[in-house]
């Protein structure tokens, strides 16, 4: 099923179509053809997940049928984002009586899954240099996260890539509702014959990058989606844009538990700022960068923690590393640690919603489950996220931004500023420690950013999850 020729009826250039190819023969050499295996996925549960019973689907050695009303969320580890992604994909499911399955096509043993690996390592790398090397980040990392992923030739080496994804779906029931959170799921479930798939686009940015021809593409904003429908920029000539029924605009992708009681969260928010107190969550992402960030705002706020206005809450993630570095360079730096201690943690979020907390609190877990949704968890019960503009800019929650990491986040923190549930970016140390003095001192910033929370929730602007889990299943109204 080849989508590398012609792309939503562009035509591609030979020249394309020839590097596609070739790409193609490069990873089956690095790691041979198993057109013809038979692989078999079985359900394992997910306990950090339990909360939503979502399974994680691992080989096996022989076919099993998905139990129970099933929908596949396809994705991989790229950072934290498309996980974090996936498990509000996977919450919204379970409260809409869809019993979610987990499908990492980056754990496995495939050729396309190592495919999948070596690309994101390098991914991973290039991201953490161009948060030390200005120059590399001017001349090569931005350009291409903004410009070179935008083209539809970039899609169309991609397309002939995920071909090689396609013997992990052989066996899987074809009409189960699908849906993808990263494009290579995506496009490896639609040459794998998956009949329901939708494309859960990540970023406001429009690119190339993202088309996966045979999904139905779902985006956040009004500007992605624009950027779609036209595929402006995405060639040097005008293009065909997608058609309506392969877009949809559906708003963010944010948890159930996390918008059930909302309004209760920001009326705790209110009161603590009243109080003068402020619990701040800082994220270590998944590519550990922004070190030297947090470093500098740790050191600005630790008289404030002293005075005991400020309480902090520093999810590691899975990156003990860039603790380690933190104990070395910050006098006085004593946290609260809950490293490998999950339960322990969530007694600490539930003991939260009462009690007046203070201090310094360090977060790390090993597993990946755990790293990512130690955020989603504490995330209710702290009053300002501080996050660069990626998967978290489009959370229910206060957001100060640090510097992006790649040029197509830039427009996430665009969009998260105008529809004023953020701050705007503040990419050096001191521009973010100054605008964190801002919203401490002057709360009117912090109320007016609730304030908008609250309308847009009562607009369904974060309902994204739930409309792309309909789409999915064929149940969605306009």
């Amino acid at each position: 099923m080849d989508k590398s020729s012609i792309i939503f009826g562009n035509p591609i250039p030979n020249k394309t179509i020839k590097k596609a190819n070739k790409s193609k023969k490069k990873y089956i050499k690095a790691f041979g053809d198993d057109t013809n295996v038979d692989y078999y996925l079985k359900p394992v549960p997910i306990d950090t997940l339990d909360f939503i019973s979502t399974s994680n689907l691992v080989l096996s050695d022989h076919e099993e049928t998905l139990p129970g009303k099933p929908l596949i969320v396809g994705n991989i580890r790229m950072g934290f984002g498309h996980y974090r992604i996936s498990i509000a994909i996977a919450s919204c499911a379970k409260a809409l009586g869809y019993d979610p399955y987990w499908l990492d096509l980056a754990s496995l043993d495939t050729t396309g899954s190592k495919m999948i690996r070596k690309q994101n390592n390098m991914y991973s790398l290039a991201s953490r240099i161009s948060q030390k090397s200005k120059l590399f980040n001017k001349i090569i990392w931005e350009p291409l996260n903004s410009e070179g992923f935008k083209k539809i030739t970039y899609n169309a080496v991609d397309q002939k890539n995920s071909e090689l994804l396609a013997p992990i779906f052989k066996h899987l029931d074809k009409v189960i509702p699908y849906v993808a959170t990263h494009v290579w799921p995506s496009q490896g479930a639609i040459h794998g014959g998956m009949k329901h798939v939708v494309n859960a686009i990540p970023d406001n940015w429009a690119m190339g990058l993202h088309l996966s021809e045979g999904a139905i593409h779902v985006v956040q904003t009004p500007f992605a989606y624009l950027g779609y429908k036209t595929l402006n920029g995405f060639a040097k000539k005008p293009l065909k844009g997608l058609p309506a029924s392969d877009l949809k605009m559906v708003g963010c992708y944010i948890d159930h538990e996390l918008l059930v009681n909302l309004k209760e969260d920001n009326e705790l928010r209110i009161k603590r700022l009243q109080n003068d107190h402020m619990r701040i969550l800082l994220t270590v992402g998944g590519a550990g960068a922004g070190g030297d960030m947090f470093t500098a705002m740790i050191k600005h706020l630790l008289p404030l923690v002293k005075e005991g206005r400020v309480s902090l809450f520093i999810n590691f993630g899975d990156h003990l590393t860039v603790y380690e570095k933190m104990k070395k360079e910050i006098k006085d730096f004593n946290p609260i640690c809950f490293f490998d201690e999950y339960d322990k943690f969530k007694e600490l979020v539930n003991n939260l919603r009462t009690n007046d907390n203070k201090g310094i609190y360090a977060i790390y877990n090993k597993d990946i489950f755990k790293a990512v949704y130690s955020t989603n968890l504490i995330m209710k019960e702290c009053d300002l996220l501080i996050t660069k503009p990626g998967e978290l800019a489009y959370y229910p929650i206060p957001k100060l931004f640090m510097k992006h990491i790649g040029g197509h986040e830039v427009y996430g923190a665009i969009h998260s500023q105008e529809f004023g549930d953020s701050t705007f970016e503040c990419p050096t140390k001191e521009s973010i420690c100054n605008m964190l003095d801002r919203l401490i001192d002057d709360k009117e910033i912090m109320y007016e950013l609730i304030k908008n929370i609250n309308k847009l929730n009562d607009e369904h602007y974060y309902d994204g999850a739930y409309k792309a889990v309909k789409l999915a299943a064929g149940t969605y109204e306009e």
